[in-house]
């Protein structure tokens, strides 16, 4: 079976795609067909980091050259682990597995995560709905894998149906070594001109082992990719995807959305398939003073940082909750109107907190007979702790400078009624 599915992966890619971080990318006809269709057209109109080229200008490469990316790597660590003994992989299964590569960022939202925290439908679910519908699901059954189990893994909060295959594929495509997170990584560092995110793709695969149950298994000699992985995650969060101008972005689309979404002058159907440039034209075009929010970020007016200090779950957990959010720009606009004697409206300031991240270890080093988190690796739970914790920070943005009094900021409990 193994055979099979290995002459199925090199026979007939014969349509070229050249990528500026891989090189030539082979497709069959009928992958290059998906690559074509009106969904995945729409990936070229979205920029993967969103706001970040007004901090790293370079950074306009697009969610479909990131899923190209990661249908490449895909069908490499397949070629890969058949050739090193997963004999269990069916050719449908294996097709299913590139499409769903191909077709991961679907349904996901334009202006990269701006959306994320907002009460909409998870991207992965509208992807996988994308994937079911036509011209997808026929698209697909063309290149000879199963539509629905393409759609189930890409949607991997649904129930994996006690498939084995299933959860297998799902460990490949979301884990940690996984072809979404070393595209990215290495892409978004070369675009936005910095060395943290580089990986090196072919020892890392060369680490690799297959196994039925667990998914993919590492020996200790790949232990370093791991943790390099880990630390260039931490440090891309921390210096590009985390910044503090590209999280002023961000919050400013999120607070424009928010009393739209509340006030149903938009309803979530109408976020839904648009491109980055469809979102800015959405909201010139409706009568409504928070969307204005959304020019400024077009035009890269950003609000400025004020103040920012770290999170501390015990303390600020309430802010996890983007409507309590809301409510403290008021609290704390008016208690800094009150110290400085200058009017200052909750319009014009902004608290953000970075969404939950978290750094996957759930790996198998076969040679120690240990998972990762207890293998001879330096990253133990509580490094990887502090990475988290180091990163989370409450920044709060305002119009125009402002400067914040430090006994505002320390007396949070008169604004922070959480």
């Amino acid at each position: 079976m193994g055979k099979t599915v290995f002459s199925v992966l090199q026979q007939g890619f014969s349509v070229p795609i050249r990528d500026p971080l891989w090189g030539h990318v082979y497709l069959t006809p009928e992958l290059a067909a998906l690559t074509a269709s009106d969904p995945f057209m729409r990936l070229t109109r979205m920029f993967q980091l969103g706001p970040a080229y007004c901090v790293y200008p370079g950074a306009t490469h697009t969610r479909a050259s990131h899923s190209i990316g990661v249908y490449y790597l895909s069908r490499r660590l397949l070629i890969n682990l058949c050739e090193r003994g997963a004999s269990w992989l069916n050719p449908q299964g294996a097709l299913s597995f590139l499409c769903a590569a191909l077709l991961h960022d679907l349904g996901h939202f334009p202006y990269a995560h701006s959306l994320k925290e907002l009460p909409l439908t998870e991207h992965e679910k509208l992807g996988a709905g994308s994937i079911m519908t036509e011209p997808l699901k026929s698209l697909i059954a063309k290149t000879g894998a199963d539509p629905a189990l393409t759609a189930a893994i890409v949607d991997k909060t649904g129930d994996d149906r006690g498939s084995l295959e299933l959860r297998f594929f799902r460990g490949l495509l979301s884990g940690v070594l996984d072809p979404d997170k070393l595209d990215y990584l290495n892409r978004d560092a070369r675009y936005c001109g910095v060395p943290y995110g580089a990986q090196d793709v072919d020892f890392i695969y060369s680490r690799l082992f297959p196994h039925r149950e667990r998914g993919i298994e590492i020996d200790s000699r790949g232990i370093p990719s791991v943790e390099s992985i880990l630390f260039s995650k931490y440090l891309m969060y921390r210096t590009v995807y985390w910044h503090r101008q590209i999280r002023s972005a961000t919050a400013m689309i999120k607070k424009a959305l928010l009393p739209g979404l509340a006030k149903k002058v938009i309803v979530p159907e109408d976020l839904y398939g648009l491109d980055d440039q469809g979102l800015f034209a959405m909201m010139a075009g409706k009568n409504f003073a928070p969307f204005s929010l959304a020019g400024r970020v077009r035009d890269g007016k950003l609000f400025t940082e004020a103040a920012s200090f770290p999170f501390d779950r015990a303390k600020h957990g309430g802010l996890r909750n983007i409507k309590n959010r809301s409510l403290q720009e008021e609290a704390l606009a008016a208690e800094t109107s009150r110290a400085t004697g200058k009017p200052i409206s909750s319009e014009s300031l902004i608290i953000d907190l970075g969404e939950e991240i978290s750094f996957e270890t759930d790996l198998f080093v076969r040679d120690e007979g240990l998972s990762f988190g207890e293998s001879s690796s330096a990253f133990k739970k509580s490094i990887l702790e502090t990475f988290v914790n180091s990163l989370q920070m409450v920044r709060i943005f305002t119009a125009e400078p402002v400067e914040i009094p430090k006994d505002v900021l320390n007396n949070t409990e008169k604004w922070l009624n959480l």
